[in-house]
C-alpha cells in the first residue's frame, strides 16, 4: 500500500463520471474471474462496528452495506460471513453463506448498542477462521477505537504475516481512529478509506472489485482494470 492518504475525493469524481454501467461490470468480472474448484472458494469478512456512536448515521448505512453486500453476491466462487459487535462483549458471526440476501436479511436484524469497540475480537476471529481454511480479505466498517492501538495492531500484524489484506472503511473523521484504521491496513497490506452515505455508488464499484479480488487474486484485478474499471483500478494502486 502507498504511504500517501488515499485521495478519495478524486477517486470519487472519477468514478461519478464513469459511464460503465455497474451490471455490465459485474457482468464481466464473471468471466473474467476462473471458477475455483469447490475447495479453493474465496472467502470474505465483512465486519461492522454496531455500537451506539453509529446510530445517527446507521440506517443509512445499513441500506448502504446491505447494497454491498448485493453487489459482491454476484460474483461466483465467493463466500462471505458477517462479522459484529456491539453492547458490552457481545461479538457475533454468521454461517459462512454464497447467498447476500441471507446476509442483508441479518443485517437488517441488528440493532445498535451502547458499548466499546472490539475490534481485536474481529482480528482474533479472523485470525481463527484463516488458520482452518484461508480468509481471501476482511472489510471493516467503523467509526471509532477505543481499544489499547497496541494491542489491536498486534493481531493485524499477524494477519499481515498470514496475507490476509484488511479494507477499513471510516465513518466520520475521528483521529484516534483513523491513525489506527491506517496502521492496521499498513500492517496487513490493505487500504483505508474515509466515506459517507453519500459515496453509494463508488462504495459499490469498490466492494464489488475488493469481491473480485477475494476470488480471483490480483490477477483479476488486473483484468477488471483492463476493462476500464474505477475501482479495480483504485484498489491496484494502493495494493503492492
Amino acid at each position: 500500500m502507498s504511504d500517501k492518504p488515499a485521495n478519495t475525493s478524486g477517486f470519487l469524481r472519477k468514478q461519478a463520471e464513469d459511464k460503465t454501467d455497474l451490471s455490465d461490470f459485474l457482468q464481466s468480472a464473471k468471466g473474467a474471474i476462473a471458477a475455483p474448484a469447490a475447495a479453493e472458494r474465496g472467502r470474505l469478512i465483512f465486519a461492522l462496528d454496531a455500537t451506539m456512536s453509529r446510530q445517527p448515521t446507521w440506517d443509512q448505512a445499513c441500506h448502504l452495506q446491505q447494497e454491498m453486500f448485493g453487489e459482491t453476491g454476484r460474483i461466483g466462487s465467493l463466500d462471505v460471513q458477517l462479522v459484529f459487535f456491539r453492547g458490552f462483549g457481545e461479538c457475533k458471526a454468521s454461517r459462512w453463506v454464497s447467498n447476500s440476501r441471507d446476509l442483508g436479511k441479518m443485517m437488517s436484524r441488528i440493532r445498535v448498542q451502547a458499548g466499546r469497540t472490539q475490534i481485536r475480537k474481529v482480528l482474533d476471529h479472523v485470525l481463527q477462521e484463516t488458520r482452518k481454511t484461508r480468509v481471501q480479505a476482511v472489510v471493516y466498517i467503523g467509526d471509532s477505537m477505543e481499544e489499547n492501538p497496541d494491542r489491536v495492531c498486534d493481531r493485524a500484524g499477524e494477519l499481515g504475516l498470514l496475507g490476509v489484506p484488511m479494507f477499513v472503511f471510516q465513518e466520520g473523521q475521528d483521529s484516534a481512529a483513523e491513525r489506527t484504521y491506517r496502521e492496521i491496513v499498513r500492517l496487513t497490506n490493505g487500504v483505508y478509506l474515509n466515506f459517507d452515505a453519500g459515496a453509494a455508488s463508488s462504495l459499490r464499484g469498490l466492494l464489488a472489485a475488493i469481491a473480485a479480488y477475494s476470488a480471483g487474486g490480483k490477477s483479476a484485478l488486473e483484468q477488471l482494470d483492463q476493462s476500464g474499471h474505477k475501482g479495480a483500478q483504485f484498489l491496484l494502486e494502493h495494493l503492492r
